[in-house]
């Protein structure tokens, strides 16, 4: 069975991703892109559980925190590092 997540491509909640990553950008994330957000909130956040309504989907857009993204991001390159051969991380360990 697919897992249900809420349409991030709605126009409502898009603008709100907008707002909240410009405050996160400004204030304690300068690098974050829209699609980190993006992925935060599809499989993170809402993995274990999609929204009900689309006014509960902006409260829990608006709520997140740039340790959860951080957290997120973290674990995802660890999972994603895990399968990637040691040699493919030459330019940024360094090596010939």
């Amino acid at each position: 069975m697919e897992q249900e997540v809420f349409d991030v491509n709605n126009t409502c909640i898009q603008l709100v991703m907008v707002l909240k990553l410009q405050k996160l950008t400004k204030n304690e994330i300068p690098t974050l892109r829209y699609e980190n957000l993006e992925d935060y909130l599809t499989y993170g956040l809402w993995k274990k559980g999609c929204p009900k309504s689309l006014h509960e989907a902006i409260n829990q857009v608006l709520s997140v925190k740039a340790q959860d993204i951080v957290r997120f991001m973290a674990r995802d390159a660890i999972v994603r590092g895990r399968s990637r051969d040691l040699s493919e991380f030459t330019d940024l360990i360094g090596g010939n």
